[in-house]
C-alpha cells in the first residue's frame, strides 16, 4: 500500500506528486500511455522531436515551482522568446503586422510605425491590465480559500481586485475594445488567448484572456531547450529523487472506495493499488462519473450533477512539419527595416482574420465545418533552439483552431489539413510550400485515442475567480471532494489550462493540509 497514487502525469499530476515526495510521502504516479508529459510534452515523430501542443510557456514561469523543485538541477533551462509575438491577417499586406517585444517601450515604438493611432491604448491598456495580471498571478499560487485571498489583498493591490472581477464577468472583446480601436490587434490579442478555449471574442467571462500582453511584459515568454517536453521531463527527475514513483501504460478503469472513504484504484487488468490518497490529475468527469462507480451518500449530489452535464467537443488541431526553408512574411521582412533588427522565426506567430470572420468561424463548428480562413498559430521552435535542428532542417508546427471533432466524410484521407497548410503557405515569399519535407496531422480524433481525452476536448476549469473565491464546484475550486481521500488537480480545475502547474502545487498544499504535513518549499 502506498500513502498517494496520482493518476495522470501530465505536468500538473508531476507537480503535485512531486511536492507530495518531497514532504515525505509515498507517491505513486501512474500514466495510461507509455510517456509522461501528456499534452506538456515532447515526442518522436518525422525522425524529429515535436512539441503535442504549443511550446510558449508564460505562466508556470509566474509560479514558485521550478525554484522550489530545483528543476534546474534536473535538466530544465528556460530560454527567453523576444520578440514575444507577432501577429498577422489574412488580409495582409493591408493591415500591417503587429510585433510585442518583452520591452514595453520598444513595443510602444513598432506600435507607432504599424498602429499609430493605438499608442495611447495600448498605454492606457498597460496601465488598466498590468495591475490585474499580477493579482491574477497572487491568487492563483494558492488554493482560493476566502482567508487566503483575503491575506494577499491586505494591501495596495486590493485596488486592482474590482477589475479584476469586473473583467472576469465580461467578453474579451469587450474589455479589449475599451482600449483599441483597431479590429486586427483585438483579434490578435483573441487568438493567442481564448480562441484557443473554444470560445469566441463575444463570449462572457471571458476578459481576463484581455491580460495577456499584460502578462507576456510582465512574465515574459520562455521555451524548455530542448521542446516543451523537458518541463515534464524535470519534474518527473525531481519526483523521483524525492523518493516517488512513476509507472506507465498503467490505465486505470475504478476509483475503489471503502465505505465513505477511498481504497485505491484499479486497473484495466483487474490489479487493485491500494493507497490512503487518491489524486486525479484527470478530466474531471473520468474521476466523478467514469470510474466512481458506487458514490457513497454525500458525492451522489456532485456525481449526479457531472453526470447531468453534456459533453464538449475538441475544437483544434496541429500540423507538424520537417521543412528545409523557414516560413517568411513579405510584411513581417519589411517591419525589421523600420522596427530595428529581430528574427521573425523566434516568437510564435498568428494569423487571423477580422471579429466578423471569427464569428462567423465559430457559427460553422456546429456543422463540421472549417472556415476558408481559419485561426492559426505557427511556430518554428528549431531557430531559437537549435537542438531541435534535424541536420540543416527546421521543426515547423501550425495550430489550427476551430477544428471539428465530427468532420462530415471522417478525418481519415481528409483534404482539410493540405489546405490549410496550401493558405498558410499562400501568405508567404515563395518556396515555402516545396520545402516542406514530411509533414503530419494531429486532429481532435488524434488527441481522444492518444490522450483519452473524451471527443478530443480539453477541459479547462471556466468557471473564473468568482466562482473560485466562493467554492462554486468545490472539487474543482478546492480540489477536495465529497469522497474522503478523494482530491482533483489539472486543468480541468482552478486556475485552468495552458502549462501553468499552479493547479498541481495547490492541489498539493491541500492534500498535505489534510494529512498535517507542511507543504515542503
Amino acid at each position: 500500500m502506498t500513502d498517494v497514487v496520482v493518476v495522470g502525469a501530465g505536468h500538473n499530476g508531476l507537480v503535485c506528486a512531486a511536492y507530495l515526495a518531497r514532504a515525505g510521502l509515498d507517491v505513486l504516479v501512474l500514466e495510461a500511455r507509455d510517456s509522461t508529459g501528456g499534452c506538456a510534452s515532447t515526442v518522436d515523430a518525422l525522425g524529429a522531436r515535436v512539441n503535442t501542443c504549443n511550446c510558449d510557456h508564460t505562466m508556470v514561469r509566474t509560479t514558485s515551482i521550478a525554484a522550489e523543485l530545483d528543476l534546474a538541477a534536473h535538466g530544465l533551462r528556460y530560454l527567453d522568446v523576444d520578440p514575444q509575438a507577432l501577429h498577422v491577417t489574412w488580409d495582409a499586406p493591408a493591415a500591417a503586422p503587429f510585433v510585442q517585444f518583452r520591452d514595453v517601450e520598444r513595443t510602444l515604438d513598432a506600435l507607432a510605425v504599424t498602429h499609430p493611432t493605438q499608442v495611447e491604448g495600448y498605454r492606457r491598456y498597460l496601465r488598466a491590465a498590468t495591475p490585474v495580471a499580477r493579482l491574477l498571478t497572487e491568487l492563483t499560487s494558492a488554493p482560493p480559500t476566502p482567508g487566503a485571498v483575503l491575506r494577499r489583498l491586505a494591501d495596495r493591490r486590493a485596488a486592482a481586485l474590482p477589475r479584476l472581477l469586473d473583467w472576469s464577468r465580461r467578453s474579451v472583446g469587450e474589455v479589449l475594445a475599451r482600449y483599441f480601436t483597431d479590429e486586427s490587434l483585438i483579434a490578435g490579442a483573441f487568438t493567442t488567448g481564448p480562441a484557443v478555449w473554444g470560445v469566441t471574442h463575444g463570449t462572457p467571462g471571458t476578459g481576463l484572456g484581455a491580460t495577456g500582453m499584460a502578462m507576456r511584459h510582465l512574465v515574459g515568454i520562455g521555451r524548455p531547450e530542448g521542446g516543451s517536453g523537458a518541463l515534464p521531463d524535470a519534474l518527473e527527475a525531481a519526483l523521483v529523487a524525492a523518493g516517488g514513483r512513476v509507472r506507465t501504460g498503467a490505465r486505470v478503469a475504478e476509483v475503489v472506495l471503502e465505505g465513505e472513504r477511498v481504497r485505491g484504484v484499479r486497473l484495466t487488468d483487474g490489479e487493485l493499488v491500494e493507497a490512503g490518497t487518491v489524486v486525479c490529475a484527470v478530466d474531471p468527469r473520468d474521476a466523478l462519473v467514469n470510474w466512481l462507480g458506487s458514490a457513497p451518500a454525500g458525492a451522489r449530489e456532485m456525481v449526479a450533477r457531472w453526470s447531468a452535464r453534456p459533453l464538449a467537443d475538441g475544437y483544434e488541431s496541429k500540423i507538424d512539419a520537417v521543412v528545409g526553408e523557414l516560413p517568411r512574411h513579405p510584411g513581417i521582412e519589411a517591419l525589421r527595416s523600420t522596427v530595428g533588427p529581430f528574427d521573425p522565426g523566434v516568437p510564435t506567430t498568428t494569423v487571423s482574420t477580422g471579429l466578423a470572420g471569427i464569428a462567423a468561424a465559430f457559427d460553422l463548428l456546429p456543422a463540421g465545418r472549417v472556415a476558408q480562413r481559419p485561426m492559426m498559430l505557427a511556430n518554428t521552435p528549431s531557430v531559437l533552439d537549435p537542438t531541435m535542428r534535424v541536420g540543416e532542417d527546421h521543426v515547423f508546427s501550425l495550430e489550427v483552431l476551430w477544428t471539428p471533432y465530427a468532420l462530415p466524410g471522417g478525418w481519415t484521407g481528409s483534404a482539410e489539413p493540405r489546405r490549410w497548410l496550401d493558405a498558410y503557405a499562400s501568405q508567404l515569399a515563395p518556396g515555402f510550400a516545396d520545402a516542406v519535407r514530411r509533414w503530419r496531422v494531429v486532429t481532435p480524433e488524434d488527441y481522444e485515442r492518444d490522450f483519452s481525452m473524451a471527443r478530443g476536448y480539453a477541459p479547462s476549469f471556466s468557471g473564473g475567480p468568482l466562482a473560485a473565491l466562493v467554492g462554486r464546484d468545490r472539487e474543482l475550486t478546492r480540489y477536495e471532494t465529497p469522497v474522503r481521500g478523494l482530491y482533483l488537480t489539472g486543468a480541468g480545475t482552478f486556475p485552468g489550462a495552458g502549462v501553468w502547474g499552479a493547479s498541481g502545487r495547490n492541489a498539493a498544499s491541500v492534500v498535505l493540509r489534510a494529512v498535517g504535513v507542511p507543504l515542503a518549499a
